[in-house]
This record gives structure tokens, sequence and C-alpha cells, in this order.
């Protein structure tokens, strides 16, 4: 299982994104589902707003269950609030916060994210660092 940001799902759906290309072919490549988190769909949602048809191809996408994605629960929302204490001075948003509390909750290492810059000094509970796809922008 993969963790999947924001930064890639707006790259799928807006053709004149910079990492369009590259963000499709590593899709096209993935074994495995890719999980994500409802802060993370509202925020893609928004980054799309340019585009009705850009969001109707991302429903689209959610409906065939191009991408899973998990329940938040009471025990999340606190642990989202102590990492976001935490990493206040990067600062680290809600929809980051999610990730990192899911890929602790579910043993996940791996992220398809664009934000490598936070992504690297993420540290979840169960690993040293996350396993970064792409590995290099």
């Amino acid at each position: 299982m993969i963790l999947i940001d924001t930064g890639p799902l707006v790259a799928f759906f807006d053709a004149s994104d910079q990492y369009h290309q590259t963000c499709l072919d590593i899709l096209k490549g993935l074994e495995g589902p890719l999980l994500t988190t409802w802060p993370v769909v509202t925020e893609t949602f928004y980054l799309l707003n340019f585009s009705w048809k850009a969001q109707d191809h991302f429903w689209e996408f959610l409906i065939r269950g191009g991408v899973r994605i998990a329940d938040t629960e009471a025990d999340v929302m606190a642990r989202c609030r102590e990492l976001m204490r935490k990493y206040k001075d990067l600062p680290m948003d809600l929809a980051d916060a999610t990730l990192v509390v899911l890929a602790e909750s579910k043993r996940i290492k791996k992220i398809f994210t664009l934000d490598h810059k936070d992504f690297k000094v993420y540290r979840p509970s169960h690993a040293k660092r996350f396993e970064l796809l792409p590995t290099h922008l």
C-alpha cells in the first residue's frame, strides 16, 4: 500500500502541471493500492477548482477506486493536533498530518508526494523516514 498526497493527484488531472507526465508515469508503474485521507481529497478538489472538468475527472477516479480514502477517527484527530504542534515551524497542514497518522497506523513507509521538503522532515513513529515517490524532484 502506498500513501498519496495532494500534489500528484492535482498533477494527474492538470495537464499544465509541470509534474503531470512524471506523476502519470509513476502512477502507471505502481503496484498495490493507493491510500489517502479526506483532507487530501478536499485539498485536491480545491486546487482543481480552475476546471469543473478536472474536478469531474477526479470524481471519476475516486468512484472507480483509483484511490482508497481512509476514515478519520477521534484518536486520529488528537494525533494530528500533536503532529501539527510538533512541526509548527514548517508549518504542517492538516492534510499532511492525516497522512503521517495514517502511515503510522497502517505502518506504511512509502508516500507519493511532490512535497519532498516537508516529508523529508516528518518522522513517523514506525520508521526513520518516509520513502518518497518520485525519488528525485
